[in-house]
Protein backbone atom coordinates (compact mmCIF):
# COMPACT_ATOMS: atom_id res chain seq x y z
CA UNK A 1 0.00 0.00 0.00
CA UNK A 2 1.43 3.35 -1.08
CA UNK A 3 0.52 6.18 1.29
CA UNK A 4 1.04 9.94 1.09
CA UNK A 5 0.90 12.06 4.24
CA UNK A 6 0.63 15.84 4.31
CA UNK A 7 2.47 17.46 7.22
CA UNK A 8 2.73 21.03 8.46
CA UNK A 9 5.08 22.96 10.76
CA UNK A 10 3.28 25.05 13.38
CA UNK A 11 4.29 27.19 16.38
CA UNK A 12 3.96 25.62 19.81
CA UNK A 13 1.79 28.12 21.68
CA UNK A 14 0.52 25.82 24.44
CA UNK A 15 2.57 27.47 27.20
CA UNK A 16 3.77 30.61 25.43
CA UNK A 17 2.76 34.25 25.76
CA UNK A 18 1.32 34.95 22.32
CA UNK A 19 1.63 38.50 21.00
CA UNK A 20 0.32 39.93 17.73
CA UNK A 21 2.73 41.73 15.42
CA UNK A 22 2.27 45.45 14.78
CA UNK A 23 1.05 44.64 11.28
CA UNK A 24 -1.92 42.79 12.83
CA UNK A 25 -1.42 40.02 10.27
CA UNK A 26 0.66 37.52 12.27
CA UNK A 27 1.90 36.62 15.73
CA UNK A 28 5.35 37.33 17.13
CA UNK A 29 7.33 34.17 16.39
CA UNK A 30 10.85 35.10 17.44
CA UNK A 31 10.53 33.45 20.88
CA UNK A 32 8.34 30.53 19.84
CA UNK A 33 9.42 26.97 19.14
CA UNK A 34 8.05 25.15 16.11
CA UNK A 35 7.10 21.52 15.68
CA UNK A 36 5.07 19.18 13.50
CA UNK A 37 1.33 19.73 13.70
CA UNK A 38 -0.04 17.36 16.37
CA UNK A 39 -2.74 15.80 14.17
CA UNK A 40 -0.23 15.31 11.33
CA UNK A 41 2.08 13.41 13.68
CA UNK A 42 -0.68 10.85 14.30
CA UNK A 43 -1.26 10.64 10.53
CA UNK A 44 2.43 9.86 9.91
CA UNK A 45 2.42 7.19 12.61
CA UNK A 46 -0.72 5.59 11.17
CA UNK A 47 0.82 5.50 7.70
CA UNK A 48 3.99 3.86 8.99
CA UNK A 49 2.04 1.27 10.97
CA UNK A 50 0.05 0.40 7.83
CA UNK A 51 3.28 0.08 5.83
CA UNK A 52 4.83 -2.15 8.47
CA UNK A 53 1.78 -4.42 8.40
CA UNK A 54 0.92 -4.48 4.70
CA UNK A 55 4.07 -3.30 2.90
CA UNK A 56 4.32 -0.42 0.46
CA UNK A 57 5.76 3.08 0.82
CA UNK A 58 5.13 6.25 2.80
CA UNK A 59 5.79 9.68 1.29
CA UNK A 60 5.47 12.85 3.38
CA UNK A 61 4.86 16.22 1.74
CA UNK A 62 4.78 19.81 2.94
CA UNK A 63 4.74 23.37 1.62
CA UNK A 64 7.15 25.97 2.94
CA UNK A 65 10.69 27.39 2.92
CA UNK A 66 13.78 25.33 3.75
CA UNK A 67 13.37 25.68 7.51
CA UNK A 68 10.35 23.34 7.44
CA UNK A 69 12.52 20.42 6.33
CA UNK A 70 13.14 19.37 9.93
CA UNK A 71 9.58 18.02 10.22
CA UNK A 72 10.14 16.07 7.01
CA UNK A 73 13.38 14.64 8.41
CA UNK A 74 11.56 13.76 11.60
CA UNK A 75 8.90 11.91 9.61
CA UNK A 76 11.60 10.08 7.65
CA UNK A 77 13.20 9.08 10.96
CA UNK A 78 9.85 7.67 12.08
CA UNK A 79 9.87 5.37 9.06
CA UNK A 80 8.67 7.30 6.01
CA UNK A 81 10.54 6.46 2.81
CA UNK A 82 10.54 9.74 0.90
CA UNK A 83 9.82 13.43 1.46
CA UNK A 84 8.73 16.24 -0.86
CA UNK A 85 8.81 19.98 -0.10
CA UNK A 86 7.24 22.64 -2.28
CA UNK A 87 9.57 25.63 -1.98
CA UNK A 88 7.35 28.63 -1.28
CA UNK A 89 5.84 30.48 1.67
CA UNK A 90 3.09 28.47 3.33
CA UNK A 91 -0.24 29.91 2.09
CA UNK A 92 -2.63 31.22 4.73
CA UNK A 93 -5.60 30.28 2.54
CA UNK A 94 -6.67 26.61 2.66
CA UNK A 95 -7.92 26.72 -0.95
CA UNK A 96 -4.51 27.84 -2.23
CA UNK A 97 -2.73 25.23 -0.11
CA UNK A 98 -5.07 22.49 -1.32
CA UNK A 99 -4.39 23.40 -4.96
CA UNK A 100 -0.64 23.07 -4.39
CA UNK A 101 -0.86 19.80 -2.46
CA UNK A 102 -3.24 18.21 -4.96
CA UNK A 103 -0.83 19.17 -7.78
CA UNK A 104 1.93 17.27 -5.95
CA UNK A 105 -0.17 14.25 -5.02
CA UNK A 106 -1.71 13.64 -8.45
CA UNK A 107 1.77 13.00 -9.86
CA UNK A 108 2.59 10.40 -7.19
CA UNK A 109 1.62 6.76 -6.91
CA UNK A 110 -0.82 6.32 -4.02
CA UNK A 111 -3.58 4.18 -2.62
CA UNK A 112 -4.26 6.29 0.45
CA UNK A 113 -3.71 9.95 1.38
CA UNK A 114 -3.67 11.03 5.03
CA UNK A 115 -4.03 14.52 6.52
CA UNK A 116 -4.29 15.62 10.12
CA UNK A 117 -7.89 16.37 11.07
CA UNK A 118 -6.98 20.03 11.65
CA UNK A 119 -4.03 22.39 12.02
CA UNK A 120 -2.90 23.75 15.35
CA UNK A 121 -2.22 27.28 14.10
CA UNK A 122 -5.34 28.36 12.18
CA UNK A 123 -7.49 25.39 13.34
CA UNK A 124 -8.24 24.60 9.72
CA UNK A 125 -9.94 21.27 9.13
CA UNK A 126 -10.90 21.76 5.50
CA UNK A 127 -7.62 21.36 3.57
CA UNK A 128 -7.70 17.57 3.34
CA UNK A 129 -11.33 17.55 2.23
CA UNK A 130 -10.57 20.14 -0.46
CA UNK A 131 -7.67 18.02 -1.74
CA UNK A 132 -9.91 14.93 -1.94
CA UNK A 133 -12.39 16.94 -3.99
CA UNK A 134 -9.68 18.22 -6.32
CA UNK A 135 -8.28 14.71 -6.80
CA UNK A 136 -11.76 13.27 -7.33
CA UNK A 137 -11.36 10.56 -4.66
CA UNK A 138 -13.51 9.46 -1.73
CA UNK A 139 -12.76 10.92 1.69
CA UNK A 140 -13.65 10.51 5.35
CA UNK A 141 -12.94 13.10 8.06
CA UNK A 142 -12.08 12.71 11.76
CA UNK A 143 -11.00 9.07 11.28
CA UNK A 144 -10.02 7.31 14.51
CA UNK A 145 -9.75 3.72 13.30
CA UNK A 146 -8.54 2.00 10.12
CA UNK A 147 -8.96 -1.65 9.10
CA UNK A 148 -7.60 -2.70 5.70
CA UNK A 149 -9.83 -5.01 3.66
CA UNK A 150 -9.47 -6.38 0.13
CA UNK A 151 -9.40 -3.27 -2.05
CA UNK A 152 -11.08 -1.10 0.56
CA UNK A 153 -10.73 0.21 4.10
CA UNK A 154 -13.15 0.03 6.99
CA UNK A 155 -12.81 3.48 8.54
CA UNK A 156 -14.24 4.51 11.88
CA UNK A 157 -14.89 8.21 12.29
CA UNK A 158 -15.66 10.24 15.39
CA UNK A 159 -18.97 12.01 15.84
CA UNK A 160 -20.12 14.36 18.57
CA UNK A 161 -21.25 12.90 21.86
CA UNK A 162 -18.72 10.06 21.82
CA UNK A 163 -20.42 8.26 18.92
CA UNK A 164 -18.61 6.56 16.02
CA UNK A 165 -19.76 5.63 12.55
CA UNK A 166 -18.07 3.03 10.33
CA UNK A 167 -17.70 3.18 6.54
CA UNK A 168 -16.41 0.67 4.00
CA UNK A 169 -14.47 2.92 1.60
CA UNK A 170 -12.96 1.80 -1.69
CA UNK A 171 -9.41 2.85 -2.51
CA UNK A 172 -7.96 5.25 -3.50
CA UNK A 173 -9.20 7.46 -0.69
CA UNK A 174 -8.23 10.36 1.57
CA UNK A 175 -8.70 10.38 5.36
CA UNK A 176 -8.19 13.17 7.88
CA UNK A 177 -6.81 11.59 11.06
CA UNK A 178 -7.95 12.34 14.59
CA UNK A 179 -5.60 12.29 17.57
CA UNK A 180 -5.74 9.15 19.68
CA UNK A 181 -5.88 6.77 16.72
CA UNK A 182 -2.44 5.49 17.79
CA UNK A 183 0.57 6.37 19.93
CA UNK A 184 3.22 8.18 17.83
CA UNK A 185 6.66 6.67 18.29
CA UNK A 186 9.62 8.44 19.85
CA UNK A 187 12.14 9.86 17.41
CA UNK A 188 15.77 10.05 18.51
CA UNK A 189 18.36 12.59 17.35
CA UNK A 190 20.46 9.75 15.91
CA UNK A 191 17.41 8.54 14.00
CA UNK A 192 16.94 11.99 12.48
CA UNK A 193 20.62 12.05 11.45
CA UNK A 194 20.30 8.66 9.77
CA UNK A 195 17.19 9.87 7.97
CA UNK A 196 19.31 12.44 6.11
CA UNK A 197 20.28 9.64 3.73
CA UNK A 198 16.65 9.22 2.62
CA UNK A 199 15.49 11.19 -0.45
CA UNK A 200 14.03 14.66 0.03
CA UNK A 201 12.80 16.23 -3.19
CA UNK A 202 12.32 20.00 -3.53
CA UNK A 203 9.80 21.28 -6.07
CA UNK A 204 8.74 24.78 -7.08
CA UNK A 205 5.26 25.93 -8.11
CA UNK A 206 6.51 26.18 -11.70
CA UNK A 207 7.61 22.53 -11.56
CA UNK A 208 3.99 21.69 -10.75
CA UNK A 209 2.58 23.94 -13.48
CA UNK A 210 0.98 26.22 -10.88
CA UNK A 211 0.57 29.88 -11.67
CA UNK A 212 -1.16 32.55 -9.63
CA UNK A 213 -4.02 31.24 -7.47
CA UNK A 214 -6.70 33.65 -6.29
CA UNK A 215 -7.26 32.89 -2.57
CA UNK A 216 -10.82 32.40 -1.37
CA UNK A 217 -10.03 33.73 2.11
CA UNK A 218 -7.81 36.67 3.08
CA UNK A 219 -6.61 37.46 6.59
CA UNK A 220 -8.00 40.86 7.53
CA UNK A 221 -6.84 41.30 11.12
CA UNK A 222 -5.47 39.23 13.97
CA UNK A 223 -5.94 40.25 17.60
CA UNK A 224 -6.06 38.82 21.09
CA UNK A 225 -9.57 38.55 22.55
CA UNK A 226 -10.37 41.25 25.13
CA UNK A 227 -10.16 40.10 28.75
CA UNK A 228 -13.40 39.15 30.44
CA UNK A 229 -14.56 40.26 33.86
CA UNK A 230 -12.06 39.66 36.62
CA UNK A 231 -12.86 37.07 39.28
CA UNK A 232 -13.28 38.27 42.85
CA UNK A 233 -11.84 36.13 45.62
CA UNK A 234 -13.82 36.22 48.84
CA UNK A 235 -11.69 35.96 51.95
CA UNK A 236 -12.34 35.77 55.67
CA UNK A 237 -13.89 33.05 57.76
CA UNK A 238 -16.56 30.72 56.41
CA UNK A 239 -19.29 32.83 57.99
CA UNK A 240 -17.86 36.09 56.68
CA UNK A 241 -17.37 34.68 53.18
CA UNK A 242 -20.91 33.27 53.13
CA UNK A 243 -22.38 36.61 54.23
CA UNK A 244 -20.42 38.53 51.60
CA UNK A 245 -21.40 36.04 48.88
CA UNK A 246 -25.05 36.34 49.85
CA UNK A 247 -24.76 40.14 49.70
CA UNK A 248 -23.23 39.97 46.20
CA UNK A 249 -25.94 37.60 44.97
CA UNK A 250 -28.65 39.84 46.34
CA UNK A 251 -27.09 42.84 44.62
CA UNK A 252 -27.21 40.90 41.35
CA UNK A 253 -30.84 40.01 41.87
CA UNK A 254 -30.13 36.29 42.21
CA UNK A 255 -31.46 36.05 45.78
Amino acid sequence: MDIIVSVRKVPDTAEADVMVEKSGKDIEKSRLTFTINEWDNYAVEEAIQLKEKYGGTVTVITVGPKDVEDILRRSLAMGADKAIRVDMEDPEDAYTLANILSAVIKNQKFDLVLFGAQSGDFNRGVTGVLVARMLGITHAAMVNGIEVLDGSIKASRELEGGLNEVYDIKLPALFTIQTGINEPRYVSISGIRKARKKPLEVLTPSDLGIGSIEPMVRLDKMYLPPPGKLAEFIGGSTEEAAAKLASILKGKGVL
